[in-house]
């Protein structure tokens, strides 16, 4: 079945490869990017149809999902330093493009949410984005929707959360690490998290649903850090520091800098759970994401791997 999709964010890395998917499924699509994006000449070549606008400003978003029968909408702010943005891009955003969705008659509106929207202590992120959930749900019964929770997402170029991660992982020859590191995560590869939303198109069982996009695979913070310097850097030691402690420090940098390297919201994304069980969307949807371990295997090969697979292409290409 051909139709006229609507992917916002469609520019971002995982937005660019569902319009990818969307146009060899034969369907039309129609791309929300930010003015001026640069990324936009990644997708122009997909035979989208590029419209420019900001979610955060209605006025242009007017007449977007005329015509349109499905919304992706994946355009979010996941980081700032200054919290009020939170609350223009993702609840006000969402509810423009909510609202131009009903009045345009949209069949399903699909909403890519957050696994920090279970956090029994939730960041001005989480919050934005748990009232961005309500006000999709609100729109029943006129407007048919499902919201998907991806939790920590890494892909072959990284992926932004795990790279700022690795990046203070590599920062130090003795890692402070922040609280004892036993929350639960479940990494989950980009490709499964596009995979996921491709498969919910169509699909009327999902109406009304919140589903897990969550890895296969269930993995301490430390042993996630210890994983991600065996594949992209070298081992370190770790030192625990308590959370009251982290919290102090981070309060303290707040009073004297702009743009504090460690900040409550960090923090938190490393002492929570987001331990989200797939079950739903596996059995709902087919949904068959790979474990950290194997995910990890393809995006980041280990050095000897790589090397093995470069002598193994050397003796192919002489042969």
């Amino acid at each position: 079945m051909t139709s006229r999709i609507l992917v916002t964010g469609a520019a971002g890395v995982m937005g660019a490869r569902l319009v990818a998917r969307l146009r060899r499924a034969g369907h039309e699509v129609r791309a929300l990017v930010l003015p001026g994006d640069p990324r936009t000449v990644e997708i122009a070549p997909l035979g989208c149809q590029i419209h420019e606008g900001d979610v955060s400003d209605a006025a242009t978003l007017r007449g977007l999902c005329e015509g349109v029968d499905t919304v992706y909408h994946l355009a979010a702010l996941i980081i700032s330093h200054d919290p009020s943005r939170f609350e223009l891009v993702n609840r006000r955003g969402t509810a423009n493009l909510v609202e131009q969705a009903v009045s345009s008659a949209v069949r399903h509106f699909i909403y890519v949410s957050s696994a920090s929207v279970t956090y029994p202590r939730r960041t001005p992120y989480a919050e934005s984005k748990l009232a961005a959930e309500r006000i999709v749900q609100a729109a029943a019964p006129g407007l048919a929707h499902t919201i998907v929770r991806p939790t920590l997402v890494y892909e072959a170029g990284g992926g932004q959360e795990l790279m700022m991660f690795l990046d203070y992982l590599r920062r130090f020859p003795v890692v402070p690490f922040i609280g004892s590191g036993q929350s639960r995560k479940r990494p989950v590869w980009s490709e499964d998290v596009v995979d996921g939303l491709v498969r919910l198109f169509g699909n009327e069982k999902a109406w009304g649903k919140t589903y897990n996009f969550s890895g296969a695979e269930s993995i301490s913070m430390r042993e996630l850090a210890v994983l991600l310097l065996e594949h992209l850097d070298r081992p370190r030691r770790f030192v625990p520091l308590p959370v009251p402690v982290c919290h102090a420090i981070a309060f303290a940098m707040k009073q004297f800098m702009a743009r504090p390297p460690l900040t409550s919201s960090a923090i938190a994304g490393i002492v929570n759970d987001a331990d989200l069980d797939p079950s739903e969307a596996m059995a709902d949807l087919g949904y068959q994401p790979l474990g950290v371990r194997q995910g990890f295997q393809r995006c980041f090969p280990l050095r000897n791997e790589q090397s093995d697979a470069q002598q193994a292409g050397s003796v192919l290409r002489a042969g």
